[in-house]
Order: structure tokens, then sequence, then C-alpha cells
């Protein structure tokens, strides 16, 4: 035996894992579907396992209950917002915080576009159902934490004077919110990319210096 030998076995640790990950996204995916088109009540797991192509002992397996699907109506709008790409922005922008800031506004530009229907539905179906309220909570606390993290890394002075951190959160969700691009793209008739240029403007003059 040679000091390599463990590498085979580090190599099919990552590919399960890969795959792992892999059925996780098809399960988030086919669950949000479904919920979007049949409601909460009218999905059961086993639907969501026969879409997804694999048994209902996997689901529960990744998920847990019914009411852990709930979570995958935000995790697979993530998924389809680009995760990998809005982290590839962010190192790209590294020293800008304007930069920055337009990268994760572009993340919920597109979380909102491609991921508004699961997200809608963890707000309407929230006020009388617990587990799809606890999803949307879950999902605005990481959203939360990964603005926290950004902000917190800038330079100090970056943000306007006399800005808390917390009163920075509280002023990007005010503003970049699904509720505000729903009014804005449904009601008042804007563009998408109307929509992202003023939060742009908008979040840039309000938080930075």
């Amino acid at each position: 035996m040679n000091s390599s030998e463990p590498a085979p076995r580090a190599y099919h640790s990552s590919l399960r894992e890969e795959q792992a990950e892999q059925t996780k996204q098809r399960i988030a995916r086919a669950a949000r579907q479904r919920f979007v088109e049949s409601g909460w009540a009218g999905t059961s797991v086993r639907s969501v396992a026969a879409d997804a192509g694999v048994s209902e002992a996997t689901v529960y397996a990744v998920y847990g209950t019914k009411a852990g699907l709930a979570t995958s109506l935000v995790e697979s709008g993530e998924l389809d917002a680009g995760v990998e790409q809005v982290a590839r922005e962010i190192d790209a922008a590294q020293g800008d915080p304007r930069g920055q800031l337009a990268a994760f506004i572009r993340f919920d530009r597109r979380l909102f576009e491609r991921g508004g229907d699961g997200l809608r539905l963890t707000v309407e179906g929230g006020r009388n159902e617990p587990a799809l309220a606890a999803a949307y909570e879950q999902g605005r606390a990481r959203g939360d934490a990964n603005r926290r993290g950004l902000f917190a890394s800038w330079p100090s002075g970056a943000l306007r004077d006399g800005l808390t951190l917390d009163r920075a959160l509280d002023v990007y969700a005010t503003v970049c919110s699904i509720q505000t691009f729903d009014i804005a793209t449904r009601e008042r008739g804007w563009s998408v990319d109307e929509v992202e240029q003023w939060w742009v403007e908008t979040l840039t003059e309000l938080l930075l210096a």
C-alpha cells in the first residue's frame, strides 16, 4: 500500500455527496411545482416522490416530513436564482461595496422572477399553515444572515454615516422584497429590468456613503 490509497475513498465519498445533492435538488423542484399547482393540502409526499422519480422513503430521508418539504419552496427558488453565480459575482467585486450590493440585488431579482411562485405560497399560505410560515421565516433568516455577512465585511465607512448594520438590513428587506416586486411588476407595469435598476439606485443611495 502507498500513501495515495485514500484518494479513491475520498473520490467516492465526494461522488456520493454530489449525487445526494442532485437528488435533493430534484425533489425540491418537484415539490415546488406540485405545491404551486395543487396547493398545500392537495399535495402528498407520494405525488412529490413520483414527480421527482424517487421513492417516498427517499423524500422522507431528505426532508423528514411533509412539513419539512415546505422549505423546498424557498430552496428551489434559490437554486434557480443561481446561488453559486452570486457567490462568484460577489467575490469578483471584492473591495467594491457598490458592486457587491448590485450583485446581491441581481440575485434577489432572479429569485423573485424565477422562484416567486414558491415564495408567494409561503407568504400567503403561511397565514394558515405553520409549516409554510416556518419555511418563509427560514428563508428570510438565511437571506438576512448572508446580507449581514456581506455588509459586515465592508470596510469601515462604507455604510452611510449613522446607519447601523441592523438598520441597513431592515432597509434592504423593506425595499427589496417579493411584495415590492409584485407591486412594481403586476400593479404598476414595470419591467423586471426597471425594478432591478431602481433597487440598485435606491439601495446604493440609502445604504452606502
